[in-house]
């Protein structure tokens, strides 16, 4: 998924041109990891958000796990994280339900964060139609996709529900800030750049303000404690790798039981690429190992 990124904040600064030129990468030529069978539906709702659910060969009532692709709030979809969806049901055996929230700009702060959690309170709802169990549901997500998951937990315990039972989060993004050393360190020349970030939020926030919300940076929250056990993957050669490694330790000193590891030489973007790294590999590994102790 990293080949073809589109150099955005430079060279591309039109979310639709970055769209097109994303459509148009090629990616590689690997087979469908087996599951089960998928479908996609649009949820009830005014805006009708589509998902993709995919079921695992395992027995009913599997375990749910709703999982938010990464890709700035603004990019990326079902059929770009399709592979590490697929993964995720055939590691785990839980039914994976893939989210296409809205994007930005047509769709700013807090369009993303209230789909997110719209699709949460459907999953749980309606769990035992699909064959899940409503009492082993997760959250998941990568990059931005790892914010709106670390969101929904917050906007669960707040609005007593519905209960999550854990929080696996891929390099995400916690904090708007971006005043870290990992932001100095890893500026350019990566996979994801400073100034890519920079646009990012440019097309997500209404305001700068905005990004002091917790909705939308969940590291500012006041208060940490009473959210679900988390995994939170970090690389080491990300702008992104201080504020989620920050998020990892508040979650713990908070009372959360937090499994946190960061993968030397790596790079935003790179769990993905299991198919051709060894530390992906191991990262899917990981995450697959916290979900299935988490919910089994």
């Amino acid at each position: 998924m990293t080949a073809g990124f589109p150099e955005l904040g430079t060279r591309v600064t039109d979310a639709a041109q970055a769209r097109r030129i994303l459509a148009a990468a090629p990616r590689p030529d690997l087979d469908p990891l087996p599951v089960a069978a998928t479908e996609d539906l649009l949820l009830p709702g005014p805006h009708r958000l589509p998902v993709r659910i995919y079921w695992p060969h395992a027995p009913a009532p599997a375990p749910v796990v709703v999982f938010f692709h990464g890709g700035g709030f603004t990019l990326c979809g079902l059929d770009t994280h399709d592979r590490p969806c697929r993964a995720l049901a055939a590691d785990t055996g839980a039914i994976v339900i893939s989210v296409d929230y809205r994007l930005a700009p047509e769709h700013r702060f807090p369009a993303a964060a209230d789909d997110a959690r719209t699709a949460v309170t459907w999953a749980r709802a309606n769990a035992a139609a699909f064959g899940g169990d409503p009492e082993r549901l997760a959250v998941a997500g990568d990059s931005a996709g790892g914010a709106l998951a670390a969101v929904t937990c917050l906007d669960a315990r707040d609005a007593a529900g519905p209960p999550i039972a854990f929080q696996l989060l891929i390099y995400p993004v916690t904090d708007a800030a971006q005043d870290t050393a990992s932001y100095r360190q890893h500026a350019e020349g990566g996979f994801l750049t400073a100034a890519a970030m920079r646009w990012y939020w440019q097309q997500y926030l209404p305001h700068p303000s905005h990004g002091l919300h917790h909705r939308a940076s969940p590291l500012r929250a006041a208060d940490l404690s009473g959210l679900p056990p988390a995994c939170v993957i970090t690389a080491e050669c990300d702008p992104l790798r201080d504020e989620g490694e920050a998020y990892a330790a508040r979650l713990s000193e908070a009372g959360v039981p937090v499994r946190a590891h960061r993968f030397p030489g790596t790079f935003h973007g790179f769990y993905g690429l299991d198919h051709a790294l060894p530390a992906a590999a191991r990262a899917r590994e990981l995450a697959a190992s916290a979900l299935r102790d988490a919910l089994t």
